[in-house]
């Protein structure tokens, strides 16, 4: 039997002033609800922030109280002093304990009854000037949060997150929430604060996917009475002291929203989309080029796997530099986001994130259709719809085209690839170079794609250094794909690599994303594993046992065209992450490489020159 209680939340945090406003006090008692969907792999770390919590309770004008859905298969480790337990629990945080207020069986985090009745409950048992609710699990961007294991993997939609905290505000005669968090990945979007802005004054969330570890709770300790902005910060402040602590932050962001300034950039955004629409095919160019060059989150070689979220701030202010007939409207956008972005922290390879990312899939192959019903009423939408009507209409005589065959020159210890296209050089987006070993049957096994360049004359060229990657776990080595961005400003360079995980004795796989920051170097100085769920669009950090087997992914093409991503070894690599290793082995002489040069436009059409090469 499923139980529903008063007052339940899923993987967000809403830290929020009582029945608040802009007229609220700026300071006073809180009450923090903490929602759990704990009943998935990310287990483990959600009873780390729950003993982080413990930390926390039990001070004067601090109440927390939790909700903790827990699984039967990641882990019966005690809690806040309190014995493992399968199900849902309602509890009252104490210092460095808990008391377990409620044994509520088994419930489906995903249903937005359960958050609403869990946030209506909370205020009742708990009254103060001011409320905080956290929820807790793996993040989507627009699709929504969670993925509960024991009642389908069900998650909770924006709709129904949107739906389950205005029931639960209600229900509680609660105005509005202060702060509305997701300690989960991705939720830091302009369609999340949109389409939540009603029922808070504050958003607090990650555009970026969010390390394992999360927030660090025990900086709510001795923090006394605090406005929403001073909350808000200290998490921020220590979430960036954990990640520093747990090497995990090159990559984090987490940004503070001033939702009740979403107004204005709902009307800004509007601006630009219809500015956009207006102009689309003038301006669709410009905006492929910028899209393909602009900060993204929650990436992965393999597009199945990719988020398609992009940072809002800096694609409207690029767009602008270069499209000066929507100048005006772009730098209205860049303006308001600044306006309600009230904190934040990156790291060194999400340097500049501006604080809301939107969703912007490059092609139309790559769009769902679902979308149309998540994003805010405010044109979105509709210019994607136009900007792939404007790359469905490029011409054939502008769509690029082959002169002649590749150059291959080896140079600087690597290997050069020049070649000249018949393009509207003004419609690429993106140029690139491809390269994988060939096989005596025509199967060609890529092991990565990093960025070229293109010339107004249409001669593009790129520069391979003949280092491909490998993973070892100290028995066995396998290659790996990778996908290399390199920022010069900053000095990093990126690796997403896909990978696929089996538990011990399983048939059953996860989708992993390897995400590896190195400097100028070539020192790693950070990694984490990203889990990915293709039904759910969810990610969060990987939890393997170290008797699994992790599979590195490589790009196969047999000599029909078809292509497929692959393991590259046979036995795989123990799953123990800490011990896995990088080398970077350079191509023995005598390998038959395939060397690819890319050029593709805003459209998705595209040329290549390739050339078959041994090494010397």
């Amino acid at each position: 039997m499923k139980h529903v209680i008063a007052g339940l939340a899923a993987t967000a945090v809403v830290l929020s002033l009582g029945a608040c406003s802009a007229e609220s006090p700026d300071s006073g008692s809180w009450t923090i609800l903490a929602y759990s969907i704990a009943d998935t792999d990310l287990e483990p770390y959600m009873m780390d922030d729950l003993d982080e919590m413990g930390a926390a309770g039990g001070q004067d004008g601090l109440d927390i109280v939790a909700l903790v859905d827990r699984a039967a298969d990641y882990g019966d480790d005690e809690v806040l002093g309190l014995e493992g337990w399968e199900g849902a629990k309602y509890l009252h945080v104490v210092e460095n304990g808990a008391d377990d207020l409620e044994d509520l069986g088994d419930v489906n985090t995903g249903d937005p009854q359960v958050l609403a009745d869990f946030i209506a409950r909370g205020v009742a048992d708990y009254p103060a000037d001011n409320y905080a609710l956290v929820i807790s699990d793996h993040g989507a961007s627009w699709p929504g949060v969670g993925g509960d294991e024991s009642s389908d993997y069900d998650t909770l939609t924006l709709a129904e997150i949107d739906e389950g905290v205005g029931a639960g505000l209600a229900e509680a005669g609660v105005d509005r929430l202060g702060l509305l968090g997701f300690d989960a990945c991705l939720m830091a979007t302009y369609e999340v604060a949109s389409t939540l802005a009603p029922h808070a004054d504050r958003l607090l969330a990650s555009q970026e996917l969010e390390p394992g570890h999360g927030w660090d709770y025990s900086v709510l300790a001795g923090l006394g009475a605090v406005d929403v902005d001073t909350l808000g910060s200290t998490l921020i402040d220590g979430f960036a002291a954990q990640a520093e602590d747990e090497e995990t932050s090159t990559e984090i962001t987490l940004s503070l929203v001033d939702l009740t300034g979403m107004a204005a950039v709902d009307a800004a955004v509007a601006d630009f989309s219809g500015q956009l629409v207006d102009r689309v095919a003038g301006v669709a160019p410009t905006v492929g080029r910028t899209l393909a060059q602009t900060l993204g989150f929650g990436r992965s070689p393999d597009p199945e796997s990719d988020s398609f979220m992009t940072d809002l701030g800096i694609l409207a202010g690029e767009i602008g530099v270069d499209a000066l007939d929507v100048s005006d409207a772009a730098d209205s956008l860049v303006r308001s986001i600044n306006d309600v972005v009230v904190d934040k922290v990156d790291g060194q390879a999400t340097r500049g994130a501006t604080g809301l990312s939107i969703y912007f899939p490059p092609t139309v192959d790559y769009y769902q259709d679902a979308y149309a019903a998540a994003a805010p009423e405010t044109g979105w939408a509709e210019f994607l719809t136009a900007y792939y009507g404007a790359g469905a209409a490029i011409s054939d005589a502008d769509r690029p085209g082959v002169v002649g065959d590749a150059e291959i020159v080896f140079e600087d210890g690597g290997v050069t690839i020049r070649g000249a296209f018949d393009v509207a050089v003004a419609n690429v987006a993106e140029t690139y170079i491809r390269y994988g070993k060939l096989a005596g049957d025509g199967t060609i096994t890529y092991l990565g794609q990093e960025e070229a360049a293109i010339a107004e004359d249409g001669t593009a060229e790129g520069w391979f250094d003949l280092t491909t990657l490998e993973i070892t776990d100290g028995e066995d080595a396998a290659p790996a794909y990778l996908e290399l961005a390199r920022d010069e400003e900053e000095g990093v360079i990126t690796f997403d690599v896909p990978m696929t995980y089996y538990p011990p004795g399983s048939d059953e796989y996860t989708d992993v994303v390897l995400t590896i920051t190195l400097d100028e170097d070539w020192n790693v100085i950070g990694e984490t594993y990203y889990s990915y769920n293709a039904d759910l669009q969810t990610y969060g950090e990987l939890t393997t046992d170290p008797a699994g087997v992790i599979f590195p992914q490589v790009l196969t093409v047999s000599p029909d065209g078809s292509e497929e991503w692959t393991g590259t070894s046979d036995t795989g690599l123990w799953a123990d992450l800490p011990a896995l290793q990088y080398e970077f082995p350079t191509l023995a002489s005598g390998t038959t490489l395939q060397l690819e040069l890319w050029v593709v436009d805003f459209g998705g059409n595209a040329a290549s020159v390739s050339s078959v090469v041994t090494l010397p």
